[in-house]
């Protein structure tokens, strides 16, 4: 059994839509165990990132898909909190090898969502991890996966807290072509 993590951080409650959809794209692949977590506010103690199961628990995974809105051009602090901790695997390289990938929203079209999924994919390389993108060329149309043409992960734009079909179908798009991936390099 493969086991893929979703680990993301929300405000609003779209991130969470977007991980949720992830999530339901990577269950659909017989033989892959989904793992869905949630960065929480009290998982932070004087800006530091404090829960050690969660580290642990993707340590166990085969895949990690990082997830986090767009605030200043960048991950939330919230998520940069987890990345930091994170370091506690970068040394013995716990998570070397695995599967990764990204998603992010923003509330702009540009917002510099790409610089998000940029430093999503810096994490993971430092982490030794191999990084996962998307395999279809966007849609200069906006009604197909990928409307927005991010090529390194999911971009998501939503200005109301309601998010586009496409967007979230191409969240279950990602989800599943890790768990796909993930089954070929681990199996």
């Amino acid at each position: 059994m493969i086991t893929v993590a979703v680990v993301f951080y929300s405000a609003s409650g779209s991130t969470r839509q977007l991980a949720a959809a992830v999530a339901g794209g990577a269950a659909t692949v017989p033989g892959v165990n989904v793992m869905q977590s949630e960065i929480a506010s009290t998982d932070i103690s004087a800006g530091r990132f404090c829960n050690s199961k969660l580290l642990e628990e993707l340590t166990s995974a085969d895949a990690i898909i990082f997830g986090s809105p767009t605030y200043m051009g960048s991950v939330s602090a919230q998520f940069k909190a987890f990345a930091d901790a994170s370091s506690e695997c970068w040394e013995p390289q716990l998570w070397a090898n695995k599967i990764a990938a990204g998603f992010t929203i923003g509330t702009n079209f540009s917002g510099d969502q790409l610089h998000t999924l940029q430093y999503l994919q810096i994490l993971a390389n430092q982490q030794g991890m191999l990084w996962v993108g998307l395999d279809n060329p966007g849609n200069q149309k906006g009604s197909e996966l990928n409307r927005l043409g991010a090529q390194s992960g999911l971009i998501a734009h939503s200005a109301d807290g309601l998010l586009d079909e496409t967007d979230l179908l191409t969240a279950h798009y990602l989800g599943q072509r890790v768990a796909q991936l993930s089954k070929k390099f681990v199996g």
